[in-house]
C-alpha cells in the first residue's frame, strides 16, 4: 500500500465513532496499530500509548481509584487530542501542535530507532496534551483539583505506573517485536536521561494550573510557547543519542 492510500486508511480510522470510555480508547489505539506499517514512525508511539493505556487500565491501587470518573475521563479527553492531532496532519490542518509536528514530519526518516519515535510521541502527549485534557476534564467535571485531592491521587498513581513500565516497554519496541532486527538497548537509558515521563506529568499538572489563572492573549502565549518548546525537545530526541 502506497503511502497515501496508508493515510487514507489511517484517516477514516481516525474519523470513525469518537470513543467515550477507555474500552474505546484502547479500541481505537488498536485499529491504529493494524493500519500503520512498520516502516511509520507513529506506529511506535502507537504502540507504545496502546501498551501504557493497558497497563494503566488493569493496575488500579490496592485500595481502588479514588475519583474513578474523573480519571476515565481524563483519559478519554487525552486520548482525544492525540487523534485530533494526527486527523488535522492527515487533513493538513494549519493548526497541528508544532510539538506533533516533530513526530508527524519525521515518520518514515531512516536512522531513527523505533524508541526515539515512540518518545517524541510521548514528549507531544504529555508535555503539550495533557494540561488541555486537565483542563477540559475538570471544567467538564465543575472541579478544580488540588494537591493531595483524590483527583491528585489517582495521577500520582499513574505517575508511579507509567515510570515503571515505561523503560520495560520501550525495551521491546527495540528488541522484543518478531522478525525484528534487535537494536542497542543502551540507548533507553540515554533517552530517558534527556527525557523523564513524571517529571513531565508533573509539568504538565503544574502547567494546567497555571493555564487555569490565565485568559485572551496572555494565554495563547503561554500556550504557543509551551507548544514551541515541546517541539524543540521532540526534534532533539530524534537526533542521534
Amino acid at each position: 500500500m502506497n503511502g497515501s492510500a496508508a493515510d487514507q486508511q489511517l484517516l477514516e480510522t481516525i474519523t470513525a465513532s469518537v470513543p467515550t470510555d477507555i474500552a474505546g480508547v484502547v479500541a481505537r489505539i488498536h485499529a491504529i496499530d493494524n493500519v500503520l506499517a512498520n516502516g511509520d514512525g507513529l506506529k511506535w508511539f502507537n504502540l507504545l500509548y496502546l501498551n501504557v493505556t493497558e497497563k494503566i487500565d488493569t493496575q488500579a491501587p490496592p485500595g481502588g481509584w479514588e475519583s474513578p470518573a474523573w480519571l476515565a475521563r481524563l483519559d478519554v479527553v487525552f486520548a482525544g487530542l492525540y487523534f485530533t492531532a494526527v486527523r488535522g496532519w492527515l487533513e493538513n490542518s494549519a493548526n497541528v501542535p508544532s510539538s506533533w509536528k516533530a513526530l508527524f514530519e519525521a515518520r518514515f526518516r531512516s536512522g531513527v530507532d523505533r524508541i526515539q519515535f515512540a518518545l517524541v510521541g510521548m514528549n507531544a502527549h504529555i508535555n503539550h496534551d495533557l494540561a488541555l485534557a486537565l483542563l477540559q476534564t475538570d471544567d467538564e467535571l465543575d472541579l478544580v483539583p488540588t494537591k493531595n485531592s483524590p483527583q491528585s491521587d489517582d495521577y500520582e498513581h499513574v505517575n508511579g505506573i507509567l515510570e515503571a513500565v515505561l523503560p520495560q516497554a520501550l525495551q521491546y519496541l527495540a528488541t522484543g517485536i518478531l522478525g525484528e532486527l534487535a537494536q542497542d538497548t543502551g540507548k533507553i537509558g540515554r533517552l530517558l536521561a534527556i527525557w523523564n515521563v513524571r517529571a513531565a506529568r508533573d509539568l504538565a499538572w503544574d502547567c494546567a494550573s497555571h493555564l487555569r489563572l490565565l485568559s485572551g492573549t496572555a494565554r495563547e502565549v503561554a500556550l504557543a510557547t509551551q507548544d514551541q518548546l515541546t517541539g524543540v525537545l521532540g526534534r532533539s530526541l530524534l537526533l542521534h543519542v
